[in-house]
């Protein structure tokens, strides 16, 4: 027999729990499954600048007490460029601020307060597609981890399932989205080493971009731009360590020995449609950013504010005015972090070919930002976090 409930989620990422914890506090039930073990979900590391308006969510919803406590607050970051550094004072210039908190702290906050909570929540559990979009009980079918098949019909399914999951063909099918394939990708690796720096660095060099960013005060994570063919074991721990110091030139950086290196590809995607009947695609499965400008889970978050007051009107109010605007009042904000993170990226990174002007240009265009009070405040105001709403 189908498992029936109000909202089927497919995806236990940060768009997909986050979404049950705030429609739970409307009363609204769910079901949320992921291929992955909890184990994995919580332990596979990743990066996490928080948005001030997202660190306010999770804070105030109860979904993370943690974030408060064990993150750190940023109110700035260092542009280095022609081997000077300039600091784009957050506070400052827009009374607001970040904090560093890695996604899988989320997630771990995430899973343990939905399962107090009494979620159904399953892991190990893969959906195989989506079904019946169009009608007012779509279903979810998957199957379990011993194989057997398990279908969930909802009111509404969101797909949070990444930019591979299901959800994404049952809302846009062959027409996929608007799509930018970077010529330049990160290597990172984390180290055990004291901080470098109390804030992130930005530095464009003219050997490429390098980010000096950290975890802990034992552990640090650092990138330097390199070909996206480039195989992250290519390199002597040595030699990472001479690329990066020729990419913060008037930085001394805290060296230690590095325990995991890779290789990030930079792509920027926004689907043509992010719903189908009542399907909706949130967070990866509906756009991906570039790193650069920390956009990736704070879009996810966006996502997830909107579609809760959507939902809330749809299930328990009866008015599908808010659910039918969705895609577009979402694409609105996604389209300004879309350009937000290409303007960071293409200010900061060498491109493959580039001529003296462009280089010149480049450093003209860093002078501009950081030596007007307009300049520093759009930096400030698209990395701080525009509104949710």
């Amino acid at each position: 027999m189908p498992v029936r409930t109000r909202v089927a989620v497919i995806g236990a990422g940060p768009a997909g729990l986050l979404l049950s914890h705030l429609l739970g506090r409307h009363g609204i039930e769910s079901v949320v499954i992921d291929s992955r073990s909890r184990e994995e979900i919580e332990t596979t590391i990743r990066a996490g600048i928080l948005e001030q308006g997202t660190v306010e969510v999770l804070s105030e919803t109860g979904a993370s007490d943690r974030v408060l406590t064990a993150g750190r607050k940023h109110e700035g970051i260092e542009l280095r460029f022609d081997g000077e550094g300039h600091r784009i004072d957050f506070a400052a210039t827009v009374g607001r601020a970040v904090w560093l908190y890695p996604q899988h702290e989320v997630l771990k906050d995430l899973v343990a307060a939905r399962l107090a909570a009494g979620q159904d929540l399953r892991f190990g559990v893969t959906a195989e597609r989506v079904e019946d979009a169009e009608t007012n009980r779509p279903r979810v079918v998957a199957k379990d981890a011993e194989g057997d098949t398990v279908e969930i019909e909802a009111d509404v399914v969101i797909g949070a399932d990444g930019s591979r999951g299901v959800a994404r063909e049952a809302v846009t099918g062959s027409h996929g989205g608007c799509f930018r394939e970077y010529p330049f990708a990160w290597f990172g690796i984390l180290c055990e080493a004291p901080p470098s720096a109390e804030e992130l660095i930005y530095s464009n060099s003219p050997n490429g971009f390098a980010l000096i960013s950290r975890r802990s005060p034992e552990v640090q994570r650092m990138y330097f731009q390199c070909d996206p063919a480039t195989d992250p074991e290519a390199y002597t721990e040595e030699r990472l360590w001479e690329i990066l110091r020729s990419r913060v030139p008037g930085i001394t950086l805290e060296e230690g020995p590095v325990f995991q290196r890779d290789v990030l590809r930079f792509r920027s995607f926004v689907a043509h449609e992010m719903r189908r009947g009542r399907v909706v695609l949130v967070g990866d499965a509906a756009h991906t950013v570039p790193p650069t400008g920390a956009k990736g889970m704070n879009l996810a978050v966006a996502d997830v504010v909107l579609l809760t007051d959507a939902l809330r009107a749809l299930l328990l109010d009866g008015d599908a005015s808010l659910f039918d605007a969705f895609p577009e009042t979402a694409q609105k904000r996604i389209w300004k972090a879309q350009h937000f993170s290409w303007w960071m990226t293409s200010m900061l990174h060498l491109q493959p070919g580039a001529s003296d002007f462009d280089r010149m240009r480049q450093i003209g265009e860093l002078r501009s930002v950081v030596e007007s009070d307009a300049g520093r405040a759009y930096l400030a105001e698209g990395y701080t976090g525009l509104p949710l709403g």
